[in-house]
């Protein structure tokens, strides 16, 4: 049994940890609105791009000189896949749930005898992750040293996916994200980028896919305007991955840091209920030998 003294310092400790995972929690709370409105914002725009591209898609006369981003290389030998976590931790199971959701998927990939390449945005994924597929692994894309997602980091991991999509190194690229719901709710989301995934792909859609929903005259043509598109469409999916990742990562820590204090909470009361119990066992014996030894006089 732990004495007074063990019990004390434990119930300052457990108090110490109780104020550092409460201010967590507010910390997460402020960053989690502005986290949230730049996620929240970011969705008519790439939403209104998938839609002109899925127009531009339908206007082209002749499919057979369309970008590789559209319609891929023929092949689904060799996939990327993109896997963005947080680059720190204490945030409940926000990192692991992402890494679970891409790792079924490697396995699955390695059993279809696939070549499979993972592309770490995020340290704790890349920890995750490297510890089953070190060998598969690629220079993680470090953002520690950054403060605010812009879209210029984006832009740099959307180029570095274009430049090794050009150079023949992959043939299918998947991006994994946690999307953001609500404070207790991020759901893990894989979402394919090349060959990109269009509105109307569907088969219930399919037939309204055949022509565009509007008329539109293009200058220069279609093909060009579209391929410059696919380009930046990459960055733009990438940069709403990182801000429903940023809202998500908020979220997930608010919730896991309210969680830890409320355990704190619990844990003092035990504690300090051990500890008045053993106080009072102890002055209850103390006055059992007072009293015994004014007897023995």
């Amino acid at each position: 049994m732990p004495s007074l003294k063990d019990l004390k310092n434990r119930i300052s400790s457990v108090k110490a940890t109780r104020k550092i995972t409460q201010a967590m929690k507010l910390v997460a709370a402020a960053k989690l609105r502005r986290a949230q409105e730049a996620a929240e914002a970011s969705r008519p725009y790439t939403e209104r791009m998938n839609a002109i591209l899925a127009n531009l898609n339908a206007s082209l006369p002749n499919k057979d000189g369309a970008s590789p981003l559209l319609v891929g290389t023929g092949k689904s030998e060799t996939h990327l896949l993109v896997v963005m976590t947080a680059e720190r931790g204490l945030c409940g199971g926000f990192n692991s749930n992402i890494a679970r959701r891409a790792r079924t998927d490697v396995l699955r990939l390695n059993g279809e005898g696939k070549t499979v390449k993972i592309l770490c945005v995020g340290r704790k994924g890349a920890d995750l992750l490297k510890r089953e597929f070190e060998s598969q692994m690629l220079p993680t894309a470090d953002l520690r040293d950054v403060k605010r997602v812009g879209y210029e980091n984006a832009e740099a991991i959307g180029n570095q996916i274009i430049s090794m999509f050009d150079a023949g190194e992959f043939d299918v690229c998947t991006l994994y994200y946690s999307e953001f719901r609500s404070v207790i709710s991020q759901v893990p989301t894989g979402q394919q980028l090349i060959p990109a995934t269009l509105p109307g792909s569907d088969e219930g859609e399919a037939a309204a896919s055949t022509k565009p929903s509007a008329v539109y005259e293009y200058e220069p043509d279609e093909g060009v305007i579209l391929g410059n598109l696919l380009r930046r469409n990459i960055s733009t999916q990438v940069f709403r991955g990182l801000l429903e990742n940023a809202a998500s990562e908020q979220g997930a820590r608010m919730s896991a840091m309210d969680n830890a204090t409320r355990n704190a909470g619990e844990m003092i009361e035990k504690l300090t209920i051990s500890f008045n119990r053993q106080r009072q066992a102890q002055i209850t014996n103390e006055l059992i030998e007072i009293i015994s030894g004014a007897e023995a006089l």
